[in-house]
């Protein structure tokens, strides 16, 4: 047909029950859009195209005997941070260059047994560490809407390859906004679930306490088939909430009556990109005449989030990466012994960002200290979830811009990294409080980059913001 990899999930679903197409024919549409625009977006940095169409065909074979799954044999392309069973898992970085995954993650096995199958590996910054995919040994994923700008990080790649239509979906993961800014800046559906909902089994560990699963889609009912089949509990994962994952929808409802939003007004920051402030009041405007409520709400600790998140997103890295030593797994630089062997091998393998966050990391919890930066950022962490919790006791979502600016060009802050790490102040707030958000589209920018509304809500409250965001959407 031509233009399969440009549906959604949804529609194809619907075009494999009625019999006019079938997973072979998806998949082969996906690999020639790979084929004919990767190069320059930088999106793919692995593809299985061998086994992805032997699964296709396989999937079409099982369909004609009776297999009833919606989506079997549906293609989705996944950050290169998830281990699937057979494929490389490089997190981007040269330290793990080399390495094939011996497991499939637990989401990636939840996604299997609904039927998908996985097309290849998806661009981001180092370890997930950036904003921009600029941290990367493959090189700068490029912005669909213009390759000159950065797609937003850690999850550009995903980003990239949903909104070029490169893949119908992409599974990412969101540490600081890795996934909600990225789709931001590209223009499509971005979700973070509830820190706990999704598995974390599998992916790769930048920071355990903020890392969470979650996709990237062309539409809010897409971002939500994917929520539901990556969800539930696993016992691999101290961290995985024990409760029954519920059939998550993005619903009909094409109104917000009933529904108060709370606006914060620390979210709308001195500096804002003027197009981003203007869409996203008007994008509020919207969801007030489909009947929801605005209230003002306030987040007062939010002007603390950036420090106290690079105190303990950068802790929890210099542990989580000391296991990369060249000794079990990936490359190996020789030494005289142990120590010189892990100095090599680390100091060849990690880039410039991964080894500055694991040098602040190492700082901030050495003694003398460990009690002046990390005990205290983990008291304001609780503060501001305090925050939150008393906002949603006046409403039921809060609306807010994703970032301060959209995408900008490549190259243009990877020299001042402070600059950069500002860049996540409207999103980290949600990683250090472990609540959901979304990212919709809701405009452009002058120069026609996209701009993204951010939905945050409560513990478990996905099922409010993607109404939210589904009525949204349907109103434009």
């Amino acid at each position: 047909m031509g233009d399969l990899q440009a549906k959604t999930l949804h529609e194809l679903a619907d075009l494999l029950a009625t019999g006019d197409c079938c997973a072979e024919e998806i998949t082969s549409d996906v690999l020639a859009a790979v084929d004919d625009r990767n190069e320059g977006l930088n999106a793919y940095i692995d593809l299985d195209a061998e086994r992805a169409l032997a699964e296709a065909r396989a999937a079409d074979d099982a369909r004609a005997k009776g297999d009833a799954r919606p989506f079997l044999g549906i293609p989705i392309a996944v950050k290169d941070v998830l281990n699937i069973k057979g494929q490389p898992c490089t997190c981007a970085s040269a330290i793990l260059k080399g390495y094939r995954a011996p497991y499939d993650a637990t989401c990636i096995g939840n996604l299997r047994r609904a039927g998908f199958s996985f097309v290849g590996r998806l661009n981001m910054d180092e370890f997930a560490m950036g904003g921009s995919t600029e941290n990367s040994v493959y090189g700068p994923a490029h912005n669909p809407r213009n390759v000159e700008y950065v797609t937003g990080g850690s999850s550009g790649g995903s980003a990239a390859a949903v909104a070029g239509g490169l893949a119908v979906a992409a599974i990412g993961s969101d540490t600081g906004g890795s996934i909600r800014q990225p789709a931001s800046f590209c223009g499509c559906v971005g979700l973070k679930p509830t820190y706990g909902r999704v598995s974390r089994y599998g992916l790769v560990a930048f920071a355990s306490s903020l890392d969470q699963v979650g996709p990237l889609t062309r539409d809010v009912q897409d971002a939500a088939i994917l929520l539901e089949h990556l969800s539930g509990h696993d016992p691999m994962d101290s961290t995985s909430i024990d409760q029954r994952a519920p059939a998550f929808r993005a619903g009909d409802a094409t109104d917000l009556r009933g529904m108060r939003l709370g606006m914060p007004k620390e979210y709308f920051v001195e500096g804002m990109d003027p197009d981003v402030a203007k869409s996203v009041r008007a994008a509020i405007d919207i969801c007030a005449e489909l009947g929801a409520e605005i209230v003002d709400v306030s987040l007062p600790h939010t002007e603390y989030s950036i420090a106290v998140y690079y105190i303990i997103a950068t802790a929890e890295a210099s542990s989580n990466l000391a296991r990369f030593d060249g000794v079990r797994y990936g490359a190996r630089v020789s030494g005289e012994d142990p120590i010189e062997l892990y100095g090599k091998t680390r100091s060849a393998g990690f880039g410039n960002e991964v080894k500055r966050r694991i040098i602040l990391g190492t700082y901030v919890l050495s003694s003398g200290y460990y009690d002046a930066y990390y005990l205290r950022a983990q008291k304001v962490r609780t503060l501001l979830r305090r925050d939150f919790e008393e906002a949603f006791g006046r409403c039921d979502a809060i609306v807010a811009p994703v970032s301060p600016s959209a995408a900008f060009k490549i190259g243009e802050k990877v020299d001042d990294p402070l600059q950069m790490y500002l860049g996540d102040v409207l999103t980290v707030p949600a990683n250090l409080a472990g609540i959901p958000g979304i990212s919709v589209p809701c405009g452009e920018t002058s120069g026609g980059l996209p701009i993204g509304l951010q939905i945050l809500g409560p513990d478990f409250g996905e099922e409010a913001i993607l109404k939210v965001a589904h009525a949204y959407e349907r109103s434009r």
